[in-house]
């Protein structure tokens, strides 16, 4: 008889425990905190004091309850097993903690403040002991070089055997096929995405292009958030053998050869107090850009030129016109998040437009230049690409070219910029 009463007693402390715990885990929701938390934080206030009681559980239980669970060699104390198996059983909690995490840290107005003034947010990855920038689109490449490779040289044999510069121009049919165009042009970075509805040829190849024919005002800004860009003959503290000598050549085609009105705006954004620092240079130049804009309301065209950041052992290099000349590269920024869609505090309208121009400027390098454009380069964030409708980012050649093949690759980037522009015509003064 006492040992039944003595039963009924145990029995009934171990339920006014459990749904003391109850409450406790609910209490916790309520407040916003996940389960595996509240769980873990009622093991705690169980156990924290009770180390005879702890010790006795891992002796007795504990290795039963390991074993069962399928881990042979138990490595967890209690609490830690008990919360795994307790969160086991309630998979969306494990969802939502992880996306909780996920939209916190990476995706925040905050957290994207942060990227800003960290610089995580640049077109390349960042070396973070030399703050040079890399390229991580190479080594979505890699694979594809060697065939293109011998897809080049068989051009230019071809090429060299009849005399006449050998392209490609593709049918409204192969370029109808979504995973053509996607397959053939772009790629696409692990953290974005891009829809057939967004990608449409029909669509992006039927959007004018073409800027007035009026040169009187400025049409064209060229700029660079990366002033310090440099190849593997540029001379220290001459910017003139940089980026920014590189685009004050693509200016002087463009407003020479082609009867442009061009603004170069040669401003530093990435080189504060005498060091490289990319840190804020995308924030430091939208501020600047839009005071240009609001100068000069005729601008309709902005690009944005940079070099690329590859391995050492990487040369873009093609030929043109018996000219050693670096291969180009366009730029897009979606907005646009795999995991959780649209990303909102990085609103962008000209999305579409953006990718208009770049697909019409690859296809003209198709045509007239097979070889010296590389795939279009699609990544989540924006790039300060939305101040535009015909706003351009251009990765021209990297660090391991020349400065000479650097030059040379102007003049195939400005005709087809002329081409899909100006719709092939010299503009009149």
């Amino acid at each position: 008889m006492e040992m039944s009463r003595l039963h009924k007693v145990l029995n009934t402390i171990v339920w006014v425990i459990i749904g003391i715990l109850g409450i406790y885990i609910l209490g916790y929701g309520m407040k916003g905190q996940s389960f595996a938390k509240a769980a873990y934080a009622c093991m705690k206030a169980l156990t924290g004091s009770e180390n005879g009681l702890r010790r006795a559980a891992e002796k007795s239980l504990y290795p039963g309850l390991a074993y069962m669970a399928g881990d042979r060699e138990p490595s967890y104390t209690l609490e830690e097993l008990l919360i795994r198996k307790a969160a086991g059983i309630f998979p969306l909690y494990s969802y939502l903690d992880e996306k909780e995490v996920y939209e916190t840290e990476i995706e925040s107005q905050a957290a994207y403040d942060r990227l800003v003034e960290g610089g995580a947010h640049d077109e390349n990855e960042i070396n973070e002991q030399t703050g040079e920038a890399f390229d991580i689109a190479e080594k979505m490449e890699e694979e594809n070089l060697q065939a293109a490779h011998e897809q080049e040289q068989a051009a230019l044999q071809e090429q060299e055997q009849s005399g006449r510069i050998l392209g490609t121009e593709y049918t409204a049919e192969q370029l109808a096929d979504f995973d053509f165009l996607r397959n053939s042009f772009y790629i696409v970075e692990n953290n974005t995405d891009i829809s057939a509805e967004v990608l449409n040829a029909e669509n992006l190849l039927n959007r004018d292009m073409r800027i007035g024919q009026d040169n009187s005002n400025p049409q064209i800004l060229i700029y660079h958030t990366h002033s310090q860009e440099g190849f593997v003959d540029s001379v220290a503290g001459d910017n003139s053998t940089t980026i920014v000598g590189v685009g004050e050549y693509l200016t002087e085609l463009l407003r020479d050869e082609y009867g442009y009105n061009v603004i170069h705006n040669t401003n530093v954004y990435d080189f504060i107090d005498g060091e490289l620092d990319r840190n804020q240079a995308y924030a430091l130049a939208e501020q600047e850009v839009q005071q240009i804009l609001a100068e000069n309301p005729s601008i309709e065209v902005i690009i944005d030129l940079h070099r690329d950041g590859v391995k050492e052992g990487t040369h873009l290099v093609t030929e043109v016109n018996g000219k050693p000349t670096a291969q180009f590269m366009f730029f897009n920024g979606l907005s646009y998040s795999k995991r959780n869609g649209v990303i909102d505090y990085l609103p962008n309208p000209y999305i579409e437009d953006n990718l208009a121009l770049s697909l019409q400027l690859k296809l003209a390098s198709e045509k007239y230049y097979p070889g010296i454009s590389r795939k279009i380069y699609l990544k989540s964030l924006r790039y300060n690409l939305h101040l535009r409708p015909k706003s351009l980012l251009v990765e021209a050649g990297a660090q391991t070219n020349t400065l000479e093949e650097m030059m040379n690759a102007m003049e195939p980037l400005a005709f087809v910029l002329h081409e899909v522009l100006g719709g092939g015509e010299i503009i009149e003064e």
